[in-house]
């Protein structure tokens, strides 16, 4: 039995993993905007065939770079603690540090509603839908525990925190002296349960 297709698989899946991990860093420093596949392999130093090799497009690239992203930090942002908004307001944090994934985050959510950008829409449709979902339990579980008040229907908290913390980055993005934390802060005050709920 030839090992060698087994092999080359493997090299091939570990080449895509550091071209996606390059290109990560080099997002979390510049940013997406005007970059095409050719300047993007050139900040990577991998050439554009390679890059293509790798994934089909650059709209594809650029999902495929979100999702790294958020793979490396899911368990950072799930140990954040039990708090409805933990999560996110760790996530703000780490963000503020990488203003070009922020960017590229944006207008990838932006090109997602555009027509021809399949594998943009698939993404972040899948991705607020998991998230909603996620924080609909917790909502449920902080409702049930008397930490987020009762009058309000989880399904409704969830997106309307999925807003806040999309909204307040591109506030962020456009005046840096927009404070997310504290906007986020605020939203977890007013979602508290009343004393005696």
């Amino acid at each position: 039995m030839d090992a060698t297709p087994a092999r080359s698989y493997a090299k091939g899946v570990a080449r895509r993993k550091e071209i996606l991990e390059r290109t990560v860093e080099v997002f979390a420093e510049r940013g997406a905007e005007g970059t095409s596949l050719r300047a993007i392999g050139g900040a990577i130093g991998v050439s554009h065939g390679a890059l293509l090799h790798y994934f089909a497009s650059r709209e594809e690239l650029l999902v495929e770079v979100l999702r790294e992203n958020a793979a490396r930090h899911h368990d950072d942002d799930k140990a954040a603690g039990d708090g409805l908004l933990d999560g996110m307001l760790a996530a703000a944090k780490r963000n503020v540090t990488i203003p070009g994934l922020v960017a590229l985050y944006s207008s990838v959510v932006g090109a997602s509603v555009e027509t021809g950008n399949e594998t943009s829409r698939e993404y972040i449709a899948t991705r607020f839908a998991a998230l909603r979902a996620e924080l609909v339990e917790q909502v449920v579980s902080a409702q049930a525990a008397g930490e987020v008040r009762s009058d309000v229907a989880p399904e409704s908290v969830a997106a309307l925190i999925i807003a806040a913390s999309d909204g307040l980055q591109v506030q962020w993005l456009l005046d840096p002296g927009v404070d997310i934390t504290a906007g986020l802060e605020a939203l977890q005050s007013m979602l508290a349960a009343p004393a005696g709920d």
